[in-house]
């Protein structure tokens, strides 16, 4: 059994690449996910007056906003989900086919 050249598969410019652009769109998506994630007890503290705005019956905005979390963190989940399978999933896999094929070696 061959082993695998961890360091050839480190210096492929595809591998490279695609370890650039998925570090690029995952900083991106945690960013924007503190930065929500944050809104909440700055609104809180700092915008009383808007999060005890009463939205439907006992909901109020601050209510509202908290639940919004989810839906935020389960659309950052989606976007990447969808992202990774239309591009990195397929780019790693070349790469893997053929690091698998000669060894790691390019």
């Amino acid at each position: 059994m061959a082993t695998m050249n961890w360091a050839a598969v480190n210096a492929d410019p595809r591998f490279r690449d695609l370890h650039r652009r998925k570090s690029r769109f995952l900083w991106g998506l945690m960013a924007i996910s503190v930065v929500y994630y944050f809104l909440l007890p700055i609104g809180a503290a700092y915008f009383q007056d808007l999060f005890k705005t009463k939205i439907w019956g006992v909901i109020n905005f601050g209510l509202f906003f908290a639940w919004s979390e989810f839906i935020v963190a389960w659309g950052i989940a989606w976007i990447y989900a969808r992202r990774a399978n239309r591009e990195f999933d397929a780019l790693s896999a070349q790469i893997n086919r053929d690091a698998m094929k000669n060894g790691g070696n390019r």
